[in-house]
Formats: C-alpha cells, structure tokens, sequence
C-alpha cells in the first residue's frame, strides 16, 4: 500500500485549514506564487519518485536477501524498534545533506521557499538519489523491504505537520519530539539557526550529537537559503546547485579542488572560482522575500492550471501500473512542462501566454482524437475555462505593455 498516496488527501484538508486559520488570526503565512511552486515541486517529486526509487530498492532487496545476517519476526516491537533505528539513520542522513555539497544540491529544493507553511513540507527535491546508502544497513540486520517502505511512509508523513507557523512552543514534547516550533529553527537560515535540529520525528537525536537549537523568543526566524532561488520554477528549484557546482568544478584550476567542490562543506567555493565569479548572498539585516506582482487574473489562472495539472499527475500515480511506458513518460512530460510554464507566468514571462495558446490547442486536439467517451467532454471543460481566462490575461498583458510604453516616451 502507497501510504503517501493516501495520505495525500490528509495533506490538502490540512492545508485548507490551515488556510482557514490564516483568514482567521489575518497571518500572511501564504503567498499563492509560493504555495503553488512548493505544490508544484512536490508533484514532481512524487512523479520522479517512480523512476529514482527502482534501483535504490533493487539494491536494498538483493542485500537483504543474499547478505541479511538476521530474519526479524513480524510484530509491533520490531516495527516500532525498527522505526527508530530508521529516524536515526535519517538523522545522518539529513545532517550530511546538509553539511556535504553533493547532498545539499538535491536538498536544498526542500529548504529554498523563504515561506514556511504546510505547502513547504511537500516542497520536495526530485533528485535525491543517493539517500538510501544511508538505510542500506537496514538490509543487512534483515528488515524486510516492505516494512521499511512502511517506517520510512509513516516517517515522512509525521513531518508533514511540523511545517506550520500556527503551532507554538509543546512543552516538554519539545525535548524529545520534532515540533513545529523545534522544525522551524532548522529551515531559518538566521546565524544561530542555521544547520540545526535534522531528526525526523525525534529530536533526542540533536540533542545526543550538538545539533539542537530552540527557538529564541527574541530571534524571528527568517526562512530561505543564503544563496536566494529567485524563481518560482520547480524544475530550476531542482538544478540550481548542480548549476554552480559544475561550472566551479569545471573553472577552478586545482584537480582536488575539483573534486573538493562536490564533496567538500557545503558553501566551500576554491578561492580562484569565488574571486573570479563572486556569488550574491542574502543580506539578513535587510530581507526581502523574493516576489513579482501578478494581477488577480493571472492568480486564478495559475490556481486553474495547478489544479489540472495536479489531477493529470494524480491519474499517473493511481495508474502507472497500468500504463505503458510511454504513456507514463507523456504524462510526465505534460505535467513537468506545464508546471514550468505556470511559474513563467507568474514570473510575467512573455514567452509564457503563447506557449499556454500552444498547450490548450493540442490539448483540444488530443481530445477530439482520443476514444474518452463522456469523459472528453467533461475534459473541454477546464479547457474552455482556462481560454477564455486566457484571452483576458492576454489583452490585460497587452494593456499594460502599452501603458509602459506610452510612459517611457513620456518620460523621455
């Protein structure tokens, strides 16, 4: 059973109350450009997930079945034992994306929202490849494949709640448990905050090895990454490290160095690549969340376009096994694609409101010539909803294009 799958649902009825008490305490947690890139990300994780977990999992299965020195009986004590054995390999784990650059480059797609809410828990990396080296102990003591996709399932979704600002201080919770308020320490990028508090679901872990840090009464956290995103892109969210570590790795003159920029401390640059290409970082005495301006049309047209894409990439996850490969990989080219070009829009793109006349017009085509019966028409539904709020963004965009044009003359 896909635990995460169906916990999805859970997830998006919290989301909205918590949404609900946004409206209500007047907080401005959200943003709908932030929210719909976490979302987005998220998504493309989960349809990433299918593909980047085949070998991990053929490997932990051959070892656990050729090399397991142990055969564990089913029962809850070994469930639970195994559990937390599981949250402290994670918390190595954690703490080596963190603390090692060729691990953070996948990771920090989780911590680059300078948000910090429900959304942001699944705002996670599709690129995280080489985790498991860190469970593969786990074969070897005989923990069977299927109970450990069940530990690390209900793991991953504990740490959904703790993503939120609504939740305060938990007492004496907090010196063993992840918290709300102990979590929101680990994803501020505040000096006295910054790589902290990596357990999971435990923070004994922490506490145990010099990494916890409460939150201080008198230091607000500041939520991000020192080096700012600055897209609302998932696609750049998950490529932006791997960028500037080959072009470092690929500059610097020094053969360990080379290898030193992947495997060194996270943020160590050879002195001959950060002199010659200096990297902008975020002045914290004057932070700003990174934001562009987008008008109510377009905010309801992202939301529309977030939606449909969300219920594609939901159908791909229900069906895969029942999908051919190249339909599966169609899909997922559709719903990587188009939540792309969502966050061009939202970045005011212009290349983005023709690529969106493009996608609903071989989308209609597709339609028509595909057997879907009732569902076809059903399906033109969206599609017509989303041209006609498209025909009003583009002659909004227009308007404003001459608007500003008219001012420069005037100007000039």
């Amino acid at each position: 059973m896909n635990i995460i799958l169906f916990a999805t649902p859970v997830f998006f009825l919290l989301i909205a109350a918590e949404l609900i008490a946004e409206k209500v305490k007047k907080t401005d947690y959200y943003r709908l450009n932030d929210a719909i890139t976490s979302l987005s990300i998220g998504g493309l994780s989960r349809i990433m997930g299918v593909m980047k977990n085949l070998v991990p999992f053929t490997i932990y299965i051959l070892l656990y079945e050729h090399f397991a020195l142990f055969e564990l009986q089913q029962s809850i004590w070994v469930w639970l034992a195994v559990f937390v054995i599981y949250d402290f390999l994670y918390y190595w784990n954690h703490r080596f994306c963190h603390e090692m650059s060729f691990f953070w480059a996948a990771h920090v797609v989780h911590h680059s929202s300078e948000d910090y809410n429900l959304t942001t828990a699944l705002r996670q990396s599709s690129g995280s490849f080489f985790n498991f080296i860190f469970f593969l102990p786990l074969a070897f003591f005989g923990v069977d494949p299927i109970l450990l996709v069940s530990v690390a399932s209900v793991n991953l979704v504990y740490q959904f709640w703790v993503h939120t600002r609504h939740v305060g201080k938990l007492g004496f919770i907090e010196w063993f448990m992840v918290t709300p308020s102990n979590h929101r320490v680990h994803h501020a990028q505040n000096q006295v905050y910054l790589d902290r508090n990596y357990g999971g679901v435990f923070i004994i872990w922490d506490r145990l090895f010099g990494s916890y840090q409460g939150e201080l009464d008198h230091e607000k956290p500041i939520y991000g990454v020192r080096k700012a995103l600055k897209s609302w892109n998932p696609f750049y969210a998950n490529i932006q490290v791997y960028k500037q570590l080959i072009q470092d790795s690929l500059y610097t003159q020094k053969w360990s160095d080379k290898f030193k920029v992947w495997f060194g401390r996270t943020g160590w640059r050879p002195d001959d690549v950060s002199q010659k290409f200096p990297l902008a970082r975020v002045d914290l005495s004057q932070f700003t969340a990174y934001q562009t301006e987008i008008s109510l049309i377009t905010k309801i047209y992202c939301l529309l376009q977030y939606v449909i894409i969300s219920l594609l990439a939901l159908y791909l996850l229900i069906n895969a096994n029942m999908l051919s490969v190249s339909y599966q990989l169609g899909i997922s080219f559709v719903v990587i694609v188009s939540s792309i070009n969502v966050a061009w829009i939202m970045e005011n793109q212009r290349i983005a409101i023709w690529l969106e006349w493009l996608k609903l017009l071989v989308s209609a085509v597709f339609l028509f010539n595909a057997d879907f019966g009732a569902y076809a028409s059903v399906a033109y539904i969206p599609i017509l909803v989303s041209l006609i709020l498209l025909v009003q963004l583009y002659y909004q965009r227009k308007t404003q294009l001459i608007d500003n044009s008219e001012l420069n003359t005037f100007k000039n």
